[in-house]
C-alpha cells in the first residue's frame, strides 16, 4: 500500500527514538528479574505436565518447593536437575510429586556439580525448544500445502462457549463461512489465576479455559477444516495474565498461530504488577518469536475507558512501545499485530473521518505489520440495526486503509453472546464490503492539508509530546520513567504503581550466576 499521509519523517523518527528511550530501562529491569511463571514455563519446556487430584499443576508444586528451600534467585533448573542427578527421583514428574509431599531436599550445587546440573537442564529444556521449532516447520508446510487466504485483511472471529467440545464445531462452521482466524476467548478471570488449568475443560464463564489439551484439540480440528477448505485456518488464544510465559510456551508446543500479548493490558485492566508483567512479557515474546507466532496487542482497550478522540495519541504511543518491546524480544514486523479500534462516538460530527485518520496513521507508521483492527464495542447500544450499520462503517474503514487482521464486529455486541446466526450475518457484512470496496486503497487519497491529513499529524504530534514527557519529565523516584507514567494514569486513565498489584510476590531479582537454559537458547537461537 502506497503512503497516503504526508507525515514528516523527522517526526516519525523522533517518535521511535523516544519509544526506544522509554522502553530500554524496562528491558533492563526485565533482564535482571525472573518470576515464578518464567521458571514454571522453563520446566514445562523440559516436559513437566499434569496436576494433582485437586488440579494444582505439578509444575507449581515443584517451583514452590524450590523457592521455599533455596529460592529462585539462581533459577529453578539448577536445583531441580541437581536433585535428579543425586537420585532424589527417577524423572521430573516423580520429583515434582515427591516434592509436593515434602520428601525432597533441594540445594544450590557448586562447582562441577552445578556445571553438570546445568548441562542436564539445558539438554532437557532444549527438547521443548526443538518441539516448538518442529511445530513452526509444520505450520510452514501446511500453509504451503493448503494456502493462505487470497486477500487481506484476514477475517478474525471469536468463539467462546465455555465448553471446548462446543467451541470446536462452532469454530469449524465459522471457518466454512469465511473466517481466516479463530480466536478462542478465555474464561473470565483466568488471567488472574497463578496456574494453568489442566486437561480439556467443559465449563467456563464467557469463554473457555486456555489449557494445553484445549489448544491441542482445537488445533487438530482446524487442521481438518484447513484440509477441507484448501486454506490454512489460524488459531488464536491469550498469552496474558499471571501465567503469560507458560501459556505462550504451551501455544508454541501445540502450534497456535496468534496470541494476544500486549505490553500493558494486564497492568492497566487486570491490576497485575507492572514489573511482573514486563518480565513475563519479555520471556513470552521470545517464545512467540521462536515459534513464529503473530502477537495481537490491546490498544483498543484504552478507548473503552478513555475518550477515543482525546486519547487517540495514547494508542499511538502504546503501539510504538509495543513495537520496541516486541522487536527487542526477537519478533519481526510480520509478527506485529498492533491493535487499534473503531471506538469514536458515532454521534460526534466527522467521527468517520477521524476513524479514517487514525486507521491510516497506524497503517503508515507500521507499513509491514499486519495491524489488528477492532470493531465498535463501547458505543454499541443494543439496537442491532444501528450496530450492523456501525460494523459496516468499520469494515469500510478497514477496506480503505489496508488493515491486516479484521476482527468481525457483532450486531449483538452488549446484548448477548453471539449465536451462529449472528456470526453468519456479521461475516456477510464483511464479505459484502470487501467484495464491493476492497480495492478502495488504490483510489482513496486524502487531500494534502485536508481534515484527515491534519488529524493524523495532530495525533502523531501529541504522541511525540507524550513520549517526550515520559522520557524527560517523569518523577520516577528510582523507577524507569515508563513505570512512573503508568503509575500516574497516563494510559487508559488507570493508575498502577510499580510496587503494587497482583503477582508482585512472584517477582524475584536474579542473583549473580542465575541460569535459565530456556532464556539462553531463545536469545542465542541455538537448539541444544
Amino acid at each position: 500500500m502506497k503512503p497516503l499521509l504526508e507525515l514528516d519523517p523527522t517526526v516519525v523518527r523522533k517518535a521511535r527514538s523516544l519509544a526506544r528511550k522509554a522502553g530500554q530501562p524496562v528491558v533492563k529491569l526485565a533482564q535482571s528479574h525472573t518470576t515464578v511463571s518464567v521458571e514454571r514455563a522453563t520446566l514445562r519446556l523440559a516436559g513437566l505436565s499434569g496436576a494433582d487430584h485437586e488440579r494444582v499443576p505439578w509444575v507449581n508444586h515443584l517451583v514452590d518447593q524450590v523457592r521455599d528451600q533455596v529460592g529462585l534467585e539462581h533459577g529453578v533448573t539448577t536445583p531441580v536437575f541437581d536433585a535428579l542427578r543425586r537420585g532424589e527421583a527417577e524423572d521430573l514428574l516423580t520429583l515434582a510429586q515427591k516434592a509436593a509431599s515434602g520428601s525432597v531436599s533441594f540445594r544450590l550445587p557448586e562447582g562441577r556439580e552445578a556445571t553438570r546440573a546445568q548441562a542436564t537442564a539445558r539438554r532437557e529444556v532444549s527438547r521443548g525448544i526443538r518441539t516448538i521449532d518442529k511445530q513452526r516447520t509444520t505450520r510452514d508446510r501446511l500453509v504451503k500445502r493448503h494456502g493462505d487466504p487470497e486477500q487481506r485483511p484476514w477475517i478474525y472471529l471469536i468463539v467462546a462457549t465455555g465448553d471446548i467440545y462446543e467451541d470446536i464445531p462452532q469454530a469449524q462452521a465459522a471457518a466454512r463461512e469465511g473466517a481466516d482466524v479463530i480466536a478462542v476467548i478465555r474464561s473470565t478471570g483466568q488471567s488472574l489465576l497463578d496456574y494453568v488449568p489442566e486437561g480439556a475443560t467443559r465449563e467456563g464463564y464467557a469463554g473457555t479455559y486456555a489449557t494445553q489439551e484445549n489448544f491441542r484439540l482445537m488445533r487438530a480440528a482446524l487442521d481438518e477444516t484447513s484440509k477441507e477448505l484448501g486454506r490454512y485456518i489460524r488459531l488464536t488464544n491469550y498469552a496474558s495474565g499471571l501465567c503469560m510465559p507458560e501459556i505462550a510456551t504451551l501455544a508454541g508446543l501445540e502450534r497456535l498461530d496468534m496470541m494476544l500479548n500486549d505490553s500493558m493490558y494486564g497492568i492497566l485492566f487486570r491490576d497485575i504488577n507492572p514489573i511482573r508483567t514486563f518480565v513475563d512479557q519479555r520471556f513470552s515474546r521470545q517464545i512467540h518469536a521462536r515459534a513464529g507466532i503473530i502477537i495481537n496487542t490491546g490498544e483498543d482497550n484504552y478507548l473503552t475507558t478513555a475518550d477515543a478522540v482525546e486519547a487517540a495519541h495514547t494508542v499511538t504511543v502504546s503501539q510504538l512501545l509495543n513495537e520496541y518491546f516486541a522487536k527487542e524480544a526477537g519478533l519481526e514486523d510480520w509478527q506485529l499485530g498492533l491493535g487499534h479500534a473503531f471506538e469514536i462516538n458515532p454521534d460526534l460530527p466527522d467521527s468517520f473521518r477521524m476513524e479514517l485518520a487514525h486507521a491510516l496513521l497506524a497503517r503508515q507508521l507500521f507499513p509491514d505489520a499486519p495491524l489488528k483492527w477492532m470493531p465498535p464495542t463501547k458505543h454499541m447500544t443494543g439496537d442491532i440495526f444501528r450496530g450492523y450499520l456501525l460494523d459496516g462503517f468499520f469494515n469500510l474503514v478497514g477496506a480503505m486503509t489496508g488493515q491486516g487482521i479484521l476482527l468481525v464486529g457483532m450486531m449483538t455486541e452488549a446484548v448477548v453472546t453471539p449465536f451462529l446466526s449472528d456470526r453468519d450475518l456479521a461475516l456477510q457484512n464483511v464479505r459484502y464490503v470487501m467484495n464491493a470496496a476492497g480495492g478502495l486503497t488504490e483510489d482513496f487519497h486524502p487531500p494534502r492539508d485536508g481534515f484527515i491529513q491534519t488529524r493524523a499529524r495532530q495525533v502523531l504530534s501529541e504522541a511525540v509530546d507524550l513520549l517526550d514527557t515520559i522520557v524527560h519529565d517523569s518523577d520516577s523516584a528510582g523507577d524507569p520513567p515508563l513505570l512512573a507514567a503508568i503509575a500516574d494514569g497516563t494510559f487508559g486513565l488507570m493508575k498502577r504503581p510499580a510496587n503494587a498489584g497482583k503477582g508482585l510476590d512472584g517477582v524475584v531479582r536474579r542473583a549473580p550466576g542465575y541460569d535459565n537454559p530456556a532464556t539462553t537458547l531463545l536469545e542465542t537461537g541455538e537448539t541444544r
